[in-house]
């Protein structure tokens, strides 16, 4: 849909993102060990190992106390530091990137890092409840990011954002309108869609589990919904 480059969005209350930046750097470093440069093989393997499979996880949680396997519930988080190809890395990172530091901001770190961590949790879940019995993993950051766009729009909506719109043509749009279609634009397809290689329910898994977490999770001095200056 679109590619976001920037937003004129000050720090108030950190003087550095650390957790955005150790977050994007973690993801960049996981992708180059994981074959996610080319070795298909090798990402398959860690993505069966890592990644979130709604067939395996769902009647494990469903029969917890007599299955003899535990659950996996580390798989709700490792799932989202793999990625299967650079578009895919570069695509959710440009979003962590671009509006992850001002919910950190919001939030502080160690408070920012725990909502990430939940929001990429609550996309699992999403997912897994909608692909009961898939044997497909998932993998991505995009349910965590997800959660991220959820809450910026919720804090910033009338923030001007610079995206790409076509891959080529660069323009400043109120977050208001270019978020608020792209999240629009998930439930749509999560509703709409039979058969895509996109977890669309992951997305809205993810931001909904964001919007609900910022009231709580944001700082009491920053409010919500702020209007432009």
């Amino acid at each position: 849909m679109f590619i976001p480059l920037h937003d004129r969005n000050a720090l108030h209350y950190v003087r550095w993102q650390y957790v955005t930046l150790g977050l994007i750097l973690l993801n960049l470093i996981i992708f180059l060990l994981t074959g996610g440069p080319g070795d298909g093989r090798l990402l398959q393997v860690f993505a069966t190992s890592f990644g979130l499979i709604p067939g395996e996880f769902l009647p494990q949680a469903t029969d917890a106390l007599t299955s003899p396997n535990p659950i996996q519930w580390t798989d709700l988080i490792t799932y989202a530091f793999l990625h299967g190809g650079w578009m895919h890395l570069i695509g959710n990172m440009a979003f962590l990137w671009v509006f992850g530091d001002n919910i950190e901001d919001a939030m502080g770190h160690v408070k920012f890092l725990i909502f990430y961590c939940l929001c990429a949790m609550g996309a699992a879940l999403a997912h897994a409840l909608a692909n009961w019995g898939s044997p497909v993993p998932l993998i991505g950051a995009s349910g965590a990011t997800a959660g991220i766009i959820a809450a910026y729009l919720m804090l910033h909506p009338d923030v001007r954002v610079w995206i790409l719109i076509l891959g080529r043509i660069p323009l400043p749009i109120p977050a208001i309108y270019c978020l608020g279609a792209w999240l629009a634009l998930q439930l749509f397809n999560s509703l709409t869609s039979t058969q895509s290689t996109v977890a669309w329910w992951a997305h809205v898994g993810g931001a909904m589990t964001g919007a609900i977490l910022i009231p709580l999770m944001k700082r009491k001095s920053v409010p919500l919904f702020q209007r432009a200056t």
